[in-house]
C-alpha cells in the first residue's frame, strides 16, 4: 500500500481529530480538498488514488491544482488560499513522518498563499436590528423561535454552528446568566447573556419545555435545525424587514453577519480588541482586528445597547468570581 493512504488516514484519526478536536465542518472541508486533490492528480497521471504516492504530490502538482480550483471550477482566491492551508497542514504532519520525502514536502509547504482583497465587515446598526427582529412573526411558534435565536445571535456572536448545537441545558438565567457553548477546536466558553436577551430566552424556554439536552433550537418535528435551514429563515426574515428600513436590501445578511454585529456593537463600547476577542471565541487577534477599521458605522443608539452588553458582562463576572 501507498504510504500516501494511511498517512492521509492517520492525519485525520491521529492530527484533527485526536490532536486538535476539530470541527464537522473543518473536517468535511479537509475531506472535500483532499478529494479534490487526489482526483486532480489521478487524472493526471492515470493513477488510481488509492495507489498514489506522497512523492506524486510533488510542488508542481499541488500547483497546477490550485491553479485548476481557480480556472476551471471558478473558486476565489480566498476558497483557493483555504484549499492550500489544508494541503499545508497535511504536508507538516508528512514531514515528521516521512523525512525521506523532505525536500518533495518542503516545496510543498513553501507554496504561498494568493493576496485577496480586503473585504468590509458588513454589519447591522440598530435600525436594521429592530427591523429584522420585528419581521419574525411572534404569533407563529416558528417566528417566536426565530426571533429568539437572531437575538441570542446578534447579543453574542454565536457562530451558526454553536447556536445549532444549543441543547436548554447550556442555557443559565438568573444570576450569572450566560450561554455555553464549544467553539472551534472543542473549545469551552461562556458568553454573559444581558436582562432582555434572558427575558426572550426564559419566555422561549418556557414554551419549548424540551428536556436539558433535546435541541434548544429545533424543527418543527423535533429535530435540530440545519445550517441551510436557518440561513433560510433569516433570508425570509430579512426580506420581510425590507419594507420597513429599505437599507437592508443593499446587505448581503447571513448569520455570520449577526455575529459581525455583536462584535461591532461591543467594539463601540470600547472594549478592548482582547476582550471581543475572548467574547467571539477567536484563537488569534488578527481575526478580530478586522473589526477595527470600521468602529465608525453604528448610530450613537448602538453605543448605548454596547454599553448595555458590557455592563451585563460585568455582573456575569462579577458573579463567576463569587
Amino acid at each position: 500500500m501507498s504510504p500516501l493512504a494511511p498517512s492521509l488516514e492517520a492525519f485525520f484519526t491521529d492530527r484533527l481529530v485526536g490532536q486538535r478536536a476539530a470541527s464537522p465542518n473543518t473536517i468535511a472541508a479537509y475531506a472535500l480538498t483532499f478529494r479534490l486533490l487526489l482526483e486532480f492528480a489521478s487524472a493526471r497521471d492515470g493513477t488510481p488514488p488509492s495507489r498514489l504516492d506522497i512523492a506524486a504530490l510533488d510542488a508542481s502538482l499541488v500547483a497546477a491544482f490550485l491553479e485548476h480550483l481557480q480556472r476551471a471550477r471558478g473558486n476565489t482566491a480566498a476558497t483557493r488560499n483555504a484549499r492550500l492551508a489544508a494541503i499545508h497542514s497535511l504536508f507538516s504532519y508528512l514531514a515528521l513522518r516521512h523525512p525521506e520525502h523532505a525536500g518533495s514536502i518542503g516545496r510543498v509547504l513553501a507554496i504561498p498563499s494568493k493576496r485577496t482583497g480586503t473585504n468590509l465587515v458588513t454589519y447591522l446598526d440598530e435600525d436594521e436590528v429592530t427591523a429584522l427582529l420585528a419581521a419574525c412573526d411572534q404569533r407563529r411558534w416558528t417566528g417566536r423561535r426565530d426571533h429568539t435565536m437572531f437575538a441570542l445571535t446578534i447579543q453574542t456572536g454565536l457562530r451558526i454552528s454553536e447556536l445549532i448545537g444549543l441543547n436548554p441545558a447550556d442555557v443559565t438565567l438568573g444570576r450569572g446568566a450566560n450561554v455555553h457553548t464549544f467553539g472551534k477546536g472543542r473549545k469551552e466558553r461562556r458568553t454573559p447573556l444581558v436582562p432582555s436577551t434572558v427575558k426572550i430566552l426564559e419566555a422561549f424556554l418556557t414554551e419549548r419545555a424540551a428536556p436539558a439536552n433535546d435541541p434548544l433550537f429545533a424543527t418543527s418535528t423535533g429535530r435540530r435545525l440545519s445550517r441551510d435551514a436557518i440561513e433560510h429563515r433569516l433570508a425570509h426574515h430579512a426580506a420581510l424587514a425590507q419594507t420597513t428600513c429599505p437599507s437592508i436590501a443593499a446587505k448581503r445578511i447571513t448569520m455570520h453577519t449577526l455575529r459581525h454585529t455583536a462584535a461591532m456593537r461591543l467594539l463601540l463600547a470600547g472594549n478592548d480588541i482582547t476582550v471581543i476577542a475572548l467574547w467571539l471565541g477567536h484563537e488569534q487577534l488578527a481575526t478580530t482586528n478586522i473589526y477595527i477599521h470600521e468602529g465608525s458605522g453604528i448610530a450613537s443608539d448602538g453605543r448605548e445597547t454596547a454599553g448595555r452588553l458590557i455592563s451585563g458582562a460585568s455582573q456575569w463576572q462579577s458573579a463567576a468570581a463569587a
